[in-house]
């Protein structure tokens, strides 16, 4: 029955057409449900991270950093990992975050893209603390894709931003699983959005995405999985200084120039904010739900919006 209609494809449009209906005249009370599921959320008691064991990666600048300082000023013990590089300020991080308020931080340097290492800083972290409450995978790179660049010299988006994740979760679970503990994930909003020029990035946040929510109904309810997608936030991730350092596309002018970007310490604050209310989704800035729901009700509308960000680069690229 099912086969023969979806094999016609006058019935196959028909029937999409008419799912698309019923979302559409539903959606009041799905926009309510949002609302009370929000205002719930907001009476909900907010976990007390006072003695907890946080473990975050990529966290010697940026978002990595700054949730680190808003894990210190709630009390919870830290272990940030790092590439070790000559410029790293992880060694800095640590000693703000003890001022801050954490009783003890333990700093490693690994290369999160190596399993080995990845295993060495969860067991290091567990041995020195004893425990695990939180692992956040936050380490990630994201040159600007072009099919004038070799190929392969995007492998390590990958191997960073999606093995460095799914590594150290993998070693982390046992441990998480003994103190009911979180896995907090930054997949990036691009991981759903698929911007022009970051095809290879959104590509590794994608597979993030479909890894935690299929790895989420594994590890529940003992394990819970905060995943973050993400818009554009004012960190040196968005730079044109941090363009020229890699691999990819260089630009001129920072991306914030053009486009809307979130400042990083209200980024990180909403995050460890959420994390600790126990939202599962969390995506900053607000507004970039509004394009998820413009990409798959309205897809051509959604084109013409990437089409905008696909020239806003090229002007970026020109200065």
């Amino acid at each position: 029955m099912y086969e023969a209609c979806f094999n016609n494809s006058f019935t196959n449009e028909l029937v999409y057409y008419v799912l698309l209906l019923l979302l559409l005249l539903i959606s009041p009370l799905l926009f309510v449900w949002e609302l009370i599921v929000a205002v719930r959320s907001s009476f909900r008691r907010s976990e007390n991270m006072s003695g907890k064991v946080v473990l975050i990666t990529g966290a010697s600048s940026g978002l990595g950093e700054l949730m680190a300082y808003e894990y210190a000023k709630r009390g919870a013990y830290l272990a940030i990992i790092a590439i070790e590089e000559p410029e790293s300020r992880l060694k800095q991080v640590a000693h703000t975050a003890r001022e801050l308020g954490s009783p003890d931080v333990l700093f490693l340097f690994a290369d999160v893209s190596k399993v080995d290492e990845c295993k060495m800083f969860v067991e290091e972290t567990v041995k020195h603390f004893g425990q695990l409450d939180h692992l956040v995978c936050n380490a990630g790179i994201g040159p600007l894709y072009s099919i004038d660049i070799d190929i392969t010299k995007f492998v390590p988006s990958m191997d960073i931003n999606f093995w460095g994740s799914v590594y150290p979760t993998h070693f982390a679970i046992p441990h998480l699983r003994k103190t009911k503990g979180k896995i907090i994930v930054n997949a990036s909003g691009a991981g759903v959005l698929n911007p022009p020029k970051l095809g290879v990035y959104s590509a590794s946040k994608a597979a993030l995405i479909s890894f935690y929510e299929s790895l989420r109904y594994e590890v529940s309810p003992t394990v819970t999985i905060a995943i973050v997608k993400l818009g554009f936030i004012k960190t040196n991730f968005i730079s044109a200084k941090h363009s020229n350092n890699t691999t990819g596309v260089r630009l001129r002018r920072d991306i914030d120039t053009e486009i809307p970007a979130m400042g990083a310490e209200a980024c990180a604050k909403a995050i460890v904010y959420g994390v600790c209310k126990g939202e599962t989704s969390i995506t900053q800035p607000r507004f970039i739900k509004a394009i998820f729901l413009m990409k798959f009700l309205f897809p051509e509308l959604y084109r013409l919006y990437n089409k905008y960000i696909d020239s806003t680069f090229d002007k970026l690229r020109k200065g």
